[in-house]
């Protein structure tokens, strides 16, 4: 593992202001922008397309690169506005090649964005809100109170962050390509795993997917980007008719007795609507499959039983089962699942059809693993977060 401090000592300003920046608003906003700095309105149509090109294309950082847009111009966007990301607190890299980064944002809160390279693909799970509000029991990031949410700006510059880092931009060569993955596209996945419940904060994360999903910008397509609830059961079809982007459920339970304790949103939204919420998912197919995600405790929900229960519980539901062994926190109260044990659960899960993978431990040695995201990390031995799990 490596850590470096990255703190970005910027101190653009306009008055003693810091300057807005432009990187990750929509069309209209940029639009908007660009009205207040004397635009005129014939000229924005086209002055918003150069300044999307630049800005999600190409990845500009400064405006002096934008050698199609007129010089007066160039220098009264720089004046007003900045091209910024969220400011990187600290960079971790684990042995296995994941990338922690903890991120400042402008108001000073904190949060975290992790990326999972492997050699056909890399993976950035981001956050939706710094915190959390729902106390799942096995979660790192649910012992933290929730703050606020990230603004759709700030959900699309953690992707553009992590595109400058690994060097993701048309021409950009990485400073240090070991261990990304070998095709031309550095991040090909976007999943909204990281801190907060991403349903919550509805509006600033779909207009954040329609930016990354936009054929003239960044350009991923919603196949590829996930988000995953822990089951706000009545925006989940608003999500598939507004957003349709791929859908994960963050399940670990087979009864609500049980999963009232490990995910308390239960309480509110039990198993049956939530599971009746994901049959009418919009677009739901055997091409476009719901991910349920169940985290392996060790003697808690990883019986064979449980195994033949939640294969029932999922009929007739078009479905990915992820097996996601249990990655410890300081403090946590359980223990992940004996390797021999996930191998006889996810065998009943395989046969009863559904594809169900063991989702490998990556970056446990960072805390950047599944559940431990938590922008106030407290610092443990990798000895002792690495103890007891599967290799």
């Amino acid at each position: 593992m490596t850590t470096t401090a990255l703190v970005d000592p910027r101190t653009a300003t306009v008055e003693g202001a810091t300057r807005e920046s432009l990187a990750g608003l929509g069309r209209e906003a940029l639009g908007e922008r660009l009205a207040s700095i004397g635009v005129p309105e014939r000229q924005l149509r086209m002055r918003v397309s150069q300044l999307w090109g630049w800005i999600y294309v190409r990845g500009a950082t400064s405006f002096d690169h934008m050698t199609d847009v007129a010089k007066d111009l160039r220098q009264t966007l720089a004046a007003r506005f900045s091209l910024d990301r969220p400011e990187i607190v600290s960079e971790q890299v684990s042995v296995d090649g994941t990338r922690k980064w903890l991120l400042r944002l402008a108001d000073g809160k904190d949060v975290e964005t992790v990326y999972i390279p492997e050699e056909d693909r890399g993976t950035l799970c981001i956050s939706s809100q710094v915190g959390c509000t729902l106390n799942c029991t096995f979660c790192h990031t649910g012992t933290q109170r929730l703050v606020r949410n990230l603004t759709a700006r700030e959900i699309v510059g953690q992707i553009m962050l992590a595109r400058d880092r690994i060097g993701d931009w048309p021409g950009a060569v990485p400073d240090d390509p070991a261990g990304l993955p070998s095709g031309a596209r550095k991040i090909t996945n976007v999943v909204l795993m990281g801190m907060g419940e991403p349903l919550y904060n509805f509006d600033n994360v779909r207009d954040a997917c329609a930016i990354a999903a936009d054929g003239a910008g960044l350009s991923i397509s919603k196949r590829r980007i996930t988000l995953s609830t822990s089951g706000i059961v009545p925006e989940i079809p608003r999500w598939g008719d507004e957003a349709g982007t791929m859908l994960a459920i963050s399940l670990h339970a087979v009864r609500d007795t049980l999963r009232d304790e490990l995910v308390p949103i239960n309480k509110k939204w039990p198993i049956r609507a939530l599971l009746d919420a994901c049959r009418a998912y919009p677009g739901l197919s055997n091409a476009k499959r719901i991910t349920f995600e169940y985290v392996m405790l060790k003697g808690v929900n990883d019986s064979i039983a449980d195994a033949k229960a939640l294969v029932k519980l999922l009929a007739k539901i078009p479905a990915k089962i992820n097996l996601i062994p249990f990655n410890p926190w300081p403090g946590a109260p359980y223990e992940c699942s004996d390797w021999e044990q996930i191998e006889k659960f996810a065998e009943v899960v395989n046969r009863a059809g559904y594809a169900s993978p063991v989702r490998s431990p990556r970056g446990r040695d960072i805390m950047a693993a599944c559940g431990q995201l938590k922008s106030a990390s407290l610092k443990q031995r990798a000895s002792e977060r690495l103890g007891g799990a599967p290799a």
